[in-house]
């Protein structure tokens, strides 16, 4: 399974068809596990946290650390990263459902989609979708274009504090966060420097404190929380820099984490 899978799972637990081009299956075992932990085959409103480049071989390596993800989202998949494993490649397939050649981003570059993503086909079925991301980033800048909300943030804190915002106001079926730090982190200093540490711990603290507000906010919801990084990344052999965009492991395992929580107090 690919992440091309993330769109049309999604799509799935809210009752919706999926993107136009979207060829993936939905991920059947994250749904059927969801059932049987939840109780739930639908979901009214989902909230996604898009950490970039938080690949399995890192993960794996530091478990303990990921631990609370698990706790808040216990259904886990691995997947495969997109080829080339770069980021607006990857975001491109993984709210499309369709592989690059499909989408059209098959490289580092960030074209505004002309094609169905997953937004549009919430705003087909009368949901609001809206994303909070970093200004410029991919994710900030690929689904624009549509009849849906766009929050453009200096940086990671400042996202978080968005989409709690969102989350409290009440007013979006899907939110979507994304976050980069770790990706600027393995870039300028390697995959596991203390300041790529820092930055994944960072990641674990925002999903924990969106988390909250996601069930503070959402409690009267049927209502899934997940946690779906794009790529992961390798460290370059001199320089004591990183770097993504190789077909390795390293660079192209992800793992998606999934919660469901049925509502209360309806």
């Amino acid at each position: 399974m690919t992440i091309a899978g993330l769109a049309p799972t999604i799509c799935g637990l809210m009752g919706v068809p999926p993107p136009a081009l979207s060829t993936a299956a939905p991920c059947a075992p994250v749904i059927e596990r969801i059932m049987a932990q939840s109780g739930l085959s639908r979901v009214a409103k989902v909230l996604i946290y898009a950490p970039d480049a938080l690949g399995t071989l890192f993960i794996h390596r530091h478990r303990e650390l990921f631990a609370p993800v698990l706790d808040r989202a216990p259904v886990s998949i691995e997947l495969r990263s997109m080829t080339p494993p770069k980021t607006p490649v990857c975001f491109a397939s993984m709210l499309t459902g369709a592989p690059p050649e499909a989408h059209g981003i098959r490289l580092y570059e960030r074209p505004v989609l002309s094609c169905d993503t997953l937004f549009d086909a919430l705003l087909r079925a009368g949901k609001r979708p809206a994303i909070a991301a970093v200004r410029d980033s991919s994710c900030d800048l690929i689904f624009r274009g549509r009849g849906m909300d766009y929050f453009s943030e200096e940086y990671d804190p400042q996202v978080t504090d968005r989409a709690i915002e969102l989350l409290k106001a009440d007013q979006y079926d899907l939110v979507l966060a994304y976050h980069q730090e770790y990706d600027d982190s393995l870039h300028a200093s390697g995959t596991e420097s203390g300041r790529s540490m820092a930055a994944a711990q960072h990641h674990v603290a925002d999903f924990v404190r969106l988390g909250q507000a996601f069930d503070k906010y959402w409690a009267r919801y049927d209502r899934l929380i997940i946690l779906a990084p794009d790529h992961g990344g390798h460290d370059f052999p001199e320089g004591g820099k990183g770097g993504h965009g190789d077909d390795i492991p390293e660079d192209m395992l992800v793992t998606h984490f999934f919660g469901a929580y049925p509502a209360t107090g309806k």
